[in-house]
């Protein structure tokens, strides 16, 4: 598992260039759903919130999860996965027992943390780093607002704090770039329903760059990461992934990646704003709505966005939370056409309110709603579009409404097929769940 010098990973090649820095392109022809390459995660965490439901060495989510006998939070498929995962799961076991509910740190200082320990012990390349070394990719420490700063030095004082025993922390400058790469460069990974599961760090996946119409798609097959065509490719052409969620329009999604990646998308759909009317449109009436209105209406739905986002973080609020989507859905749908995204939002945001509270048919009615218009917004292989159907047919078969559910299903699948691949555990899970039915 250890490469001395620079590889190489078969049909790729790794480019510079002066306007985006360095990238990937294709060296062949790679068709619709094809395996472009695998990259193992570097380093993984699983998030503490998925403790018990699946094992926090290989993600996989399962029942009869094996307890570590010390600190009893870690748990494991097997003492195969528990062995394998002793020498990063070291860090944080006597801590766990000695801190007790006074455990905090956050999920980017406990991956910080496993990357420095494999620093240490890694001799040479490991496999994740064919192309790009951990140390090499990205930093942008010096765009970083005085927030995101404050935000890595409480990260920062947190491993101290919960690592240093078994943890050289290196110098605080190093500490920075390596917060900031991770903030740049780390993978959420997430189940079939995208429900976050966990963080790592993939150094040759981070060569990929960004553009709103994607070539290829980045899935997880427990903590490896895959990366597959959702266009046609032939030699030469780029290899790019979306960095963020498509469905908003361009000014939204430039923003977002201002704020998060430090640059502006320059692809065709943010320079000629095809999509744009169709995610904002605005309801018909005999006397045209102004813009004025139109703007404040677009103003108090970014608002109530945030204001949701922040509310979310907050326990035993659900009633709260699903008046606020309603309230805002009544708002909106005076101005905004139901497939206006700051609409679909709300009712997605619902949806997952009345999930929560197993209130299954106002899930179902918030979801249909959503689902007619995400196949439109979305490009054909999206896991938004796979994610909303598996929920969908999962609630339709627990109602035992079997036609419904066995057709929401069969959509996710035909997603899937492509974005995991055919064999990939989640497909052969869903197919077990129709057997059964």
């Amino acid at each position: 598992n250890r490469v001395t010098h620079r590889g190489s990973i078969d049909g790729l090649e790794m480019f510079s260039s002066p306007e985006k820095g360095r990238g990937l392109r294709v060296s062949r022809a790679f068709s619709v759903g094809e395996l472009l390459f695998s990259c193992p995660a570097y380093s993984s965490v699983l998030s503490v919130t998925e403790r018990g439901s699946c094992c926090d060495l290989c993600f996989r989510r399962k029942e009869g999860l094996a307890r570590c006998g010390k600190c009893k939070k870690a748990f494991y498929c097997n003492a195969s996965c528990q062995k394998a995962d002793w020498a990063m799961h070291r860090l944080e076991c006597s801590a766990m027992v000695a801190f007790g509910e006074n455990w905090c740190p956050s999920e980017t200082s406990r991956l910080v943390a496993r990357i420095l320990a494999k620093k240490k012990t890694q001799k040479g390349r490991c496999d994740s780093e064919k192309i790009l070394l951990i140390g090499e990719m990205q930093s942008h420490l010096e765009d970083e607002d005085n927030e995101k700063k404050e935000r890595t030095e409480l990260d920062i004082a947190g491993l101290g704090r919960f690592f240093s025993k078994h943890l050289e922390v290196p110098s605080h400058k190093d500490l920075l770039t390596l917060f900031s790469q991770v903030a740049c460069n780390g993978f959420t990974i997430e189940d079939d329903e995208l429900s976050h599961m966990g963080t790592a760090v993939y150094p040759d996946v981070a060569l990929i760059n960004h553009s709103c119409q994607p070539s290829v798609i980045v899935t997880f097959n427990g903590t490896l990461a895959q990366v597959r065509a959702v266009q046609d490719m032939k030699p030469g052409d780029e290899v790019l992934i979306s960095y963020i969620d498509l469905l908003y329009p361009t000014d939204d999604r430039n923003s977002r990646l201002r704020e998060s990646y430090y640059f502006t998308c320059n692809c065709l759909e943010c320079q000629n704003k095809q999509k744009d009317k169709v995610k904002l449109k605005v309801r018909k009436q005999s006397d045209p709505i102004e813009p004025q209105v139109i703007s404040n209406m677009t103003r108090y739905a970014k608002n109530t966005i945030r204001e949701f986002r922040a509310m979310k973080s907050t326990k035993n609020i659900l009633f709260e939370l699903l008046e606020m989507c309603e309230q805002s859905l009544e708002e909106m749908g005076a101005v905004f056409e139901d497939s206006n995204v700051y609409v679909l939002h709300m009712m997605y945001q619902a949806m997952g309110v009345c999930i929560y509270m197993q209130d299954a048919d106002g899930a179902l009615r918030y979801g249909e709603k959503v689902a007619r218009h995400y196949s439109k917004l979305y490009h054909p292989y999206s896991l938004n579009v796979s994610s909303l159907y598996l929920k969908l047919g999962r609630i339709y078969m627990a109602l035992g409404r079997h036609s419904a559910g066995i057709n929401a299903l069969t959509k996710a699948m035909a997603i899937m097929e492509v974005a995991h691949g055919k064999d990939h555990q989640y497909l052969k899970d869903i197919r077990k769940e129709l057997s059964q039915k």
